[in-house]
């Protein structure tokens, strides 16, 4: 597997997103994976809000979030909250490289990577590619940020090891492999979270990944979810108080 990161300028909301794949991407390749930041297609889709006085950050994250803890609980202040099936920092909302703007996740991150797939898929005459927007995150109980999916399209996002054997035979009772996890990981990690300006990465050579010919459907979304009652760490994210936030679902 390679990944090769792409410096672009920097990105402005009166900047078209397909006008910058565009001016920067190279020619693409059957089996290639082009990997997004997040904010560079929130910024493109206008999802800006100015950091001036007038703005409470504290209600703009209740209504970017799908659930949140009152931060009052954070030795920080950090607002802890659920969007689109993922526990983030402030509802991914983030404040580097803004500009003096808070910037927000994609209104419809699904929307935003199933558009960029046929752009680019039309554009580049390809048969096999996919495209994956990114962001960051934190990993509980480790200093560090890590990068996540937010959204992905024309491959398939999980390798099915139940029923499977170990190097002894054994079946395997409840192994996944997250493949848009870890790809989002190699991506964001050539890409950085400072002021390299590469919000852009191809990724290739990658013969474990299963590409498809459509995008993601609701179900297939859907198979990726874990209901909180049901996860490993439900424990955890059923013993807090959650508040329902006032995000307005696509």
């Amino acid at each position: 597997m390679h990944v090769t990161p792409i410096k672009t300028n920097a990105i402005s909301p009166l900047d078209s997103l397909n006008n910058v794949f565009d001016t920067y991407l190279p020619k693409l390749k059957e089996r290639d994976i082009l990997v997004v930041t997040s904010k560079i297609v929130s910024i493109c889709e206008g999802r800006v809000v100015t950091n001036d006085d007038a703005v409470d950050k504290d209600h703009l994250i209740e209504s970017e979030s799908d659930y949140y803890l009152d931060p009052s609980v954070s030795r920080y202040h950090v607002t802890l909250t659920i969007k689109n099936n993922m526990l983030v920092a402030s509802s991914g909302i983030d404040e580097s490289n803004g500009n003096g703007s808070f910037v927000l996740w994609p209104k419809n991150a699904h929307e935003s990577a199933d558009l960029i797939w046929q752009y680019l898929r039309t554009k580049h005459m390809l048969t096999h590619f996919g495209v994956l927007i990114t962001d960051s995150r934190t990993v509980p109980l480790k200093w560090g940020t890590i990068g996540a999916a937010l959204s992905w399209c024309g491959f398939v996002p999980l390798k099915n090891y139940i029923d499977e054997p170990d190097i002894y035979g054994k079946r395997l009772r409840m192994t996944k492999q997250s493949i848009i996890e870890s790809l989002a990981a190699s991506a964001v990690l050539t890409m950085g979270e400072g002021n390299e300006q590469t919000p852009l990465a191809v990724i290739c050579d990658v013969p474990f990944v299963e590409f498809v010919d459509h995008p993601p459907t609701k179900q297939e979304r859907d198979d990726l979810v874990i209901d909180p009652k049901d996860d490993l760490y439900a424990p955890l994210l059923t013993s807090v108080n959650w508040k329902k936030g006032k995000r307005q679902l696509p």
